[in-house]
């Protein structure tokens, strides 16, 4: 939207330059992309009146003329025009001048005469016919104003004296693509008054009644239609005041009636159209919908074929124009037009903008409809047309509005709670200050009911009063404070615990990967899984990327074989990965179970130990406490005798070991390793807080044992039951070796710990170690019939 400073000040008084205007309407809400001054092209260029014109005395086309430009004696300018006569008032641009694009003129000679400047044409002065009516294209620009002065500066006579503002006007706001609109925006933002002039119209041309009816069939999608009547048209330019003022706002002059409802839209908001009445059958309006078939030729000379769902406006017989988006080429006001209908209606947003774009039609009008204008404004705008034409001279306007309202316009109220506003921005202002800028704005204050105005369809909630009092109150000066309660920044538990696991695992040399968590089902044959398997049990996506990308996973061990095989591919000797990785297991609900798992992947420099090593270091930063690593034979995924099941307390919460060496060479793979962890059980086998132990005030006593067992009894029950049997005595036991062969019978293992004893309150005598020994054999003997070697 396009805002002459000029055409604003008829409502409000700003007293402000254009940066300090364009600054104030941005920080309030209303964006300014840019200001532009069109006198700022202009320099040393002035009003001149002809006093004297010969001709040349060395050329047959060249004229010398002397012109007045208010100084102390006539210059003498040499031109070629052959329109200029004595008296004439001619645009001048002096010794050292700048028009438009900048052209700088300079004196010169032209056939050894002095010529002191350039007396200009239209185009010289970046105008054309349409802005300048009657003028000569090829020709001086002859100045037809009256009370022009030699020496005035051209800008003021051509309209350049004035400041454009142009700005970007969102879509929740119509009402601001309006001088009135803006200017209301302006006269809050600068605490100036706000004056629109109600429309008088004098009347007396006959009563409209007697001339035409308007019925509306569809009130959802027209809910008002006003119209009035003008007769003894006389089609003319519009006087210059008014086409200064379209051309500031980017509309091209064309003619008196063309512009005044191009100069109604641009001022009220309101889109307007003229229908040659003598061209309406039966003296009729209907706003309907297309019939099947039915076709228009446009203003644009198109012929357009119309759908059953598009408004159209038509009289008793035909369509003559396509509601809110173009007029009817068989209705246009022509030179011819005697008889003019002016509509003014209030149409459904979304039909034009579907209408406009089904057609590759935008318009001006149908671009201000689709946003949603307001209801009760077309009464105003078709008065103030028909007020605009009695100023003009170009028609008798008839008594009598139609005025068909076919859905009542019903003002929101809304609920005015200062404290909940304070509380949303931060801010303590008053109540006052509150009442007074709605007010400003239009809106109705009735105690603690706020009634919306009809042209801020956009208001429907607090928030939205809230917002309209921020903007003037400056958010410039509300002061920061933090927003409470649930938008409080921060990680949940869970989530630092996972940023904790990541930084500890990474930092044991292992790198993260993301994997998808669809996969094919042909991935749970490469891991050997039975065809009975619960695993097998995938949930199946309704509308797959392809047969590769089929099902949720189940498990999110084929995804880490997968990347570590695309390593190995890459010739990366020695890999180490681990990820976060969803899986997801079917429930008898309609959504599966989604659940963590924390998968380790490695191959290279590792072995079994070395990852049962990483994951009992994590064990140990997470607090996760009763582990316990079982032999597992039973998985086929993995190598039957380097596979464990890991279980805290009793709950088994993954597995760890190598991977099949049938089921690595599905994947061209040698050795690999890997562990699959349970995420929430591990969250729930934590120690609720860290537990401090003291510094030892009394020294440890050391002892090893070697006892003699099975080659079926595992080191881990060997281990818990020494602890148990070792009791709060025990601080440690460690494994040191174990042998088989001579000295040891067939069938049977030696396997030796080292043993750390200390009590807390005194030093252990050789005794009490030596009996916590004892214990310990004797419950390995009892149980596992470990005996000392």
């Amino acid at each position: 939207m396009n805002l002459s400073r000029k055409w604003l000040g008829d409502y409000t008084a700003i007293d402000a330059s254009p940066e300090e205007y364009a600054e104030k309407m941005t920080m309030s809400g209303s964006k300014v992309e840019m200001t532009h001054e069109p006198g700022a092209e202009f320099k040393k260029v002035v009003v001149g009146r002809v006093a004297e014109i010969e001709r040349h005395p060395d050329s047959d086309h060249l004229w010398v003329c002397q012109v007045d430009v208010g100084a102390d004696a006539p210059v003498q300018i040499v031109t070629g025009a052959q329109n200029v006569s004595q008296g004439d008032w001619v645009p001048v641009a002096l010794h050292k001048s700048r028009l438009p694009g900048g052209k700088k003129i300079e004196k010169g000679k032209l056939r050894g005469l002095v010529s002191n400047g350039m007396l200009c044409s239209i185009a010289e002065l970046a105008l054309d016919t349409h802005d300048c009516p009657g003028a000569v294209e090829d020709g001086i620009y002859i100045l037809d104003d009256e009370n022009l002065t030699p020496g005035q500066d051209i800008q003021s006579v051509i309209g350049a004296d004035d400041s454009i503002v142009e700005f970007e006007i969102t879509n929740n706001r119509p009402d601001c693509l309006s001088v009135i609109g803006l200017a209301r925006e302006s006269a809050v933002t600068f605490g100036t008054e706000l004056t629109i002039p109600t429309p008088s119209v004098k009347g007396g041309a006959g009563n409209i009644g007697e001339h035409l009816t308007v019925e509306i069939d569809d009130a959802a999608l027209c809910p008002r239609y006003t119209a009035r009547m003008v007769k003894n048209i006389k089609i003319e330019p519009a006087p210059k005041w008014m086409r200064q003022r379209l051309r500031a706002a980017g509309v091209r002059p064309i003619n008196n009636i063309v512009d005044i409802t191009n100069y109604v839209m641009l001022e009220y908001g309101q889109p307007m159209h003229a229908f040659d009445y003598a061209c309406l059958d039966g003296g009729k309006i209907v706003v309907r919908t297309a019939k099947e078939g039915e076709t228009i030729h446009t203003l644009d000379g198109t012929p357009r074929g119309l759908k059953t769902d598009m408004l159209v406006i038509a009289d008793a017989v035909k369509p003559v124009g396509v509601a809110g988006v173009m007029g009817g080429e068989n209705s246009e006001i022509t030179e011819a037009t005697t008889f003019a209908v002016f509509e003014s209606a209030n149409f459904n947003g979304t039909s034009i903008r579907k209408t406009a774009m089904a057609l590759g039609m935008r318009t001006d009008a149908s671009s201000r409809f689709e946003k949603g204008l307001d209801p009760e404004n077309t009464r105003a705008a078709v008065d103030r047309a028909c007020e605009l034409v009695e100023l003009l001279g170009a028609g008798e306007v008839f008594d009598g509005v139609i005025d068909v309202t076919a859905q009542p316009f019903v003002p929101r109220t809304l609920a005015l709670e200062p404290a909940k506003i304070n509380r949303l921005l931060g801010t303590e202002i008053t109540t006052a200050f509150m009442v007074k800028t709605l007010t400003a704005l239009g809106f109705t204050v009735d105690g603690e009911t706020v009634t919306v105005p009809s042209w801020r369809s956009d208001i429907e909630h607090y928030s939205d009063l809230a917002e309209e009092v921020a903007r003037f109150y400056g958010y410039n000066v509300i002061e920061p404070t933090m927003f409470g309660g649930a938008a409080d920044g921060g990680y949940t538990a869970r989530q630092a615990l996972e940023r904790h696991v990541g930084y500890l695992i990474r930092g044991m040399g292992y790198s993260e990967i993301y994997t998808y968590s669809f996969i094919s089902p042909s991935a749970y044959d490469k891991i050997a899984l039975g065809s009975d398997s619960p695993l097998r049990q995938s949930t199946v996506i309704l509308n797959p990327l392809g047969e590769d990308t089929s099902i949720m996973r189940t498990t999110s061990l084929p995804s880490m074989l997968d990347t570590l095989a695309r390593n190995q591919s890459y010739r990366n000797k020695s890999v180490r990965l681990y990820e976060m990785a969803k899986v997801y297991r079917p429930t008898s609900e309609q959504l599966p179970d989604e659940r963590l798992v924390l998968t380790l992947g490695a191959y290279g420099d590792v072995d079994f130990f070395a990852l049962k090593g990483a994951v009992e270091a994590l064990f140990l930063q997470m607090r996760v406490e009763g582990i316990r690593f079982e032999a597992d034979t039973t998985n086929p995924s993995y190598h039957p005798g380097r596979c464990a099941a890991v279980y805290a307390g009793e709950t088994r919460i993954g597995t760890i070991g190598q991977v099949h060496p049938t089921v690595a060479g599905t994947y061209e793979l040698g050795e690999t390793f890997t562990a699959e962890l349970d995420f929430p059980l591990l969250l729930d086998a934590r120690a609720a807080e860290h537990t401090y132990t003291p510094v030892p005030k009394f020294p440890s006593v050391a002892r090893d044992i070697a006892v003699v067992c099975d080659l079926g009894v595992t080191v881990a029950a060997l281990t818990d039951v020494i602890r148990r049997g070792g009791g709060k005595l025990l601080r440690e036991v460690a494994l040191f070796d174990i042998y088989t062969g001579a000295q040891v019978p067939q069938g049977k293992k030696s396997v030796a710990f080292s043993l750390k004893l200390r009590a807390d309150d005194t030093t252990l005598t050789d005794e009490q170690a030596d009996k916590a020994v004892a214990d310990i054999l004797a419950l390995l003997d009892k149980e596992l019939g470990a005996v000392i070697r």
